[in-house]
């Protein structure tokens, strides 16, 4: 059976190894590349595990298959932004990055959080269909992918 965790920092070496993972196999989904991320020292890894954000991981099992992250932007406490989304291509159709938006949301909603973004890849229609039927909306808000890059991700949002 399936689980929700919160990776805290003694859990960096899972965190990381999901992380590649989701960078290898999706790279045009998040802003970092895989080759960037391959060269963060552990302690960056720990740091960004105990930065008091939620960072989610569905393990069944022995091993994590999905994650998710939300981060509250010091400057706008109303605001959450949702990040990281990822389900390994074994562990998709299961349900996993809907239990897990499922959490991010409830989490923000219980900390007074009044709305909740995150951004969709041009051309990610899976995505978008899952945020779009968890009641996020499109903004037509558009930037780059990162620095650099044609990929173009959309703003979404949902007021809670």
């Amino acid at each position: 059976m399936a689980t929700i965790e919160r990776l805290g920092p003694d859990d960096w070496q899972e965190f990381r190894e999901i992380r590649l993972r989701a960078l290898a196999d999706a790279p045009t989904a998040f802003g970092m590349t895989l080759a960037d991320a391959e060269h963060q020292l552990d302690e960056a890894w720990k740091a960004r595990l105990d930065q008091g954000d939620p960072i989610l991981a569905v393990r069944d099992g022995d091993r994590l298959v999905a994650m998710g992250a939300g981060w509250h932007p010091p400057e706008d406490p109303d605001r959450m932004m949702a990040w990281g989304m990822w389900t390994a291509p074994e562990a998709r159709g299961h349900g996993h990055a809907r239990a897990l938006l499922g959490w991010l949301v409830e989490h923000a909603r219980t900390r007074g959080v009044t709305t909740v973004e995150l951004h969709v890849t041009d051309g990610n229609d899976t995505a978008r269909r899952l945020y779009e039927e968890q009641g996020f909306v499109p903004t037509g808000e558009w930037t780059p992918l990162r620095e650099g890059s044609d990929l173009r991700i959309e703003l979404l949002r949902r007021h809670l």
